[in-house]
Order: structure tokens, then C-alpha cells, then sequence
């Protein structure tokens, strides 16, 4: 595998594959068959670990929680038949404009940084 992009690539490729598989052989086929609400829990959970890895915990441990982050939002991604390439374009939209300024448009509350968890 090449850099990154290409390795999230080819994880959502297996991801996808592993749709419909038997749920006793694969974690991610038990994810996909479990659904959205299931997947997102994980998330959630992840993205907590990632937070609580960034305070506390060695570089090699935010980096195993990001990769773990990475892989269950590819397992959402999928489990709702939506792709990278979406979230890509949606990056490419958003590159150049002033991230305060994006969740002004969305009418999203700016956080100062020193509220942030």
C-alpha cells in the first residue's frame, strides 16, 4: 500500500466487501449487519479514546486511537452506502475557506478553544 489516502482506499474496499459476509468470521460484518446506530456508538466511543489518548497517553497510542477512529467512521460511512470520495468532495468544498467562517455559514456555534473538552 502507498500513502495514506490509498490505504484508507483500500480498507473501504474491504470494508464494502464485507458486507453481507458471516458475522461470526468478520467484526466489520457484524458491524455493517448491527447498522448505523450501532457503528456511530462505536464512534463515539472511539473518538473519546482518541481525546482521552491525546491528554494522557504516548504518541503510539493517539496514533493506534486514531487508526481504530479511521477505520469504525469508514464502517459508518459504508453502513450508510456512503463513501470517502463523498467526505473527500466535501473536504475539497470546504479547502480555502476559513474554518470559522464555514461554521458561520452552517449557522454552527464557534467553541472558544480553552471550552473545548
Amino acid at each position: 500500500m502507498g500513502g495514506p489516502g490509498e490505504t484508507l482506499e483500500e480498507l473501504e474496499r474491504v470494508i464494502v466487501s464485507r458486507r453481507g459476509e458471516p458475522e461470526n468470521r468478520s467484526y466489520t460484518a457484524r458491524l455493517l449487519a448491527a447498522g448505523p446506530r450501532k457503528v456511530g456508538g462505536k464512534v463515539v466511543e472511539e473518538a473519546g479514546e482518541v481525546a482521552m489518548a491525546a491528554v494522557a497517553e504516548a504518541d503510539d497510542r493517539v496514533v493506534a486511537e486514531c487508526a481504530d477512529l479511521l477505520y469504525h467512521t469508514l464502517v459508518l460511512l459504508a453502513s450508510r452506502g456512503l463513501t470517502l470520495e463523498a467526505v473527500g468532495g466535501e473536504l475539497r468544498r470546504r479547502f480555502g475557506t476559513s474554518g470559522l467562517e464555514e461554521k458561520a455559514a452552517r449557522g454552527a456555534p464557534t467553541p472558544a478553544v480553552e471550552d473545548a473538552p
